[in-house]
């Protein structure tokens, strides 16, 4: 086991949300609460500890892909995807532009898919492992959907 990379692997995902945070904490009491929401909106409590643990299982994904096969496309590729994750938070809450927000969550959605697909060639485990960050981002893409058809 390759302590340094493991440690990269699991901090920089979870550094993602770190800094998603300064742009969230702000806005959900100002801006987030004013917006018309869809019946099936959750808590808002709740999407600290789901991204905290897809973050987990993103960093466990990409460290058995490093181990497997070094730092190829695909690797790079977690990385792109994660930069897109990131920016989302920043148009949705920081921009406060639902519309913007939706054209980025689609390519980030589209990107997990990718990365699932190429990472099932590689290490099968490090697909399963994104499988419910795929399911969490369908849902936020038809929540972000939701919130910019009402406001």
């Amino acid at each position: 086991m390759n302590y340094k990379r493991l440690s990269i692997s699991l901090i920089l995902p979870q550094l993602t949300g770190i800094i998603g945070s300064f742009f969230t904490v702000s806005a959900i009491p100002t801006w987030y609460t004013t917006l018309v929401k869809p019946s099936f909106s959750p808590p808002n409590w709740l999407f600290g500890p789901v991204w905290v643990t897809l973050y987990f299982l993103m960093g466990i994904s990409i460290y058995l892909i490093w181990q497997k096969v070094g730092k190829t496309k695909d690797f790079w590729l977690f990385w792109t995807h994660l930069f897109f994750n990131a920016i989302w938070t920043m148009v949705f809450f920081g921009l406060r532009n639902p519309g913007l927000a939706l054209i980025n969550i689609v390519i980030l959605l589209c990107l997990i898919v990718v990365l699932i697909i190429r990472f099932w060639k590689i290490k099968k485990t490090s697909a399963y492992l994104l499988m419910p960050y795929l399911l969490w981002v369908t849902f936020a893409t038809v929540l972000n959907y939701s919130l910019w058809y009402l406001n």
